[in-house]
């Protein structure tokens, strides 16, 4: 009687002790793609598009469309950092733009200096599949110019939304959904009118940089 009063405690603890560990660091599925928003603090930025994601291969390819100062635009940025090289695409002209890209890859992942802040349900935990649970991390940037707020689901670490301290429009805010597994390889290949671009003579640009 008293072993099985302690095997059956053991499994009522089990549980709890497994949900009140604190989340660690992780790392997003190697290949994807999904939708996404961006809204900064001044107002001057917002969009929307679709992105596709290829962390074995370095790759990032995202297109999207909104507004900044009041007018309306259009982007297309394919970014292969294992050729240190940027392209943006016009489709509609049949133009593009080849520019150096800065070769420090950074995996979407949780950052190591990143402090985990807490864990949250999206939704509602009172039925099944009515809520999302998310664990939310706070950090600085790596030049030090601000900090961030990133959250990732509990379980495949796949991201929900990013808030970065920026230099030119404050707080912006970056929301992901949509995400599926996997991606066309050909969105990372760039169209045959980029094939005779040159490579313009400049300061090499980032990820950040094609916000400003």
């Amino acid at each position: 009687m008293q072993a099985t009063y302690w095997i059956t405690l053991a499994m009522c603890l089990a549980p709890a002790l497994c949900f009140a560990q604190k989340p660690r660091r992780c790392r997003s599925p190697p290949v994807y793609t999904g939708g996404m928003t961006v809204g900064t603090q001044n107002e001057k930025l917002w969009a929307f598009g679709m992105y596709a994601y290829d962390g074995i291969n370095q790759r990032i390819h995202f297109g999207e469309m909104g507004t900044y100062d009041n007018k309306s635009f259009t982007y297309n940025a394919l970014m292969l950092y294992n050729e240190e090289v940027l392209y943006e695409i016009n489709h509609k002209d049949k133009t593009c733009v080849k520019k150096a890209l800065k070769s420090d890859f950074h995996p979407m992942e949780v950052p190591k200096g990143a402090d985990f802040v807490s864990q949250v349900v999206l939704g509602t935990s009172s039925g099944p599949g009515q809520g999302l649970l998310v664990n939310n991390w706070w950090g600085d940037m790596p030049d030090k110019s601000g900090n961030y707020m990133f959250s990732v689901t509990e379980f495949g670490c796949l991201p929900v939304s990013a808030l970065v301290k920026t230099k030119n429009f404050g707080w912006m805010t970056v929301s992901y959904y949509n995400n599926i597994l996997g991606a066309d390889p050909n969105v990372f290949i760039p169209p045959p009118f980029c094939k005779d671009a040159k490579l313009e003579v400049g300061e090499k640009v980032d990820f950040f940089s094609i916000f400003q």
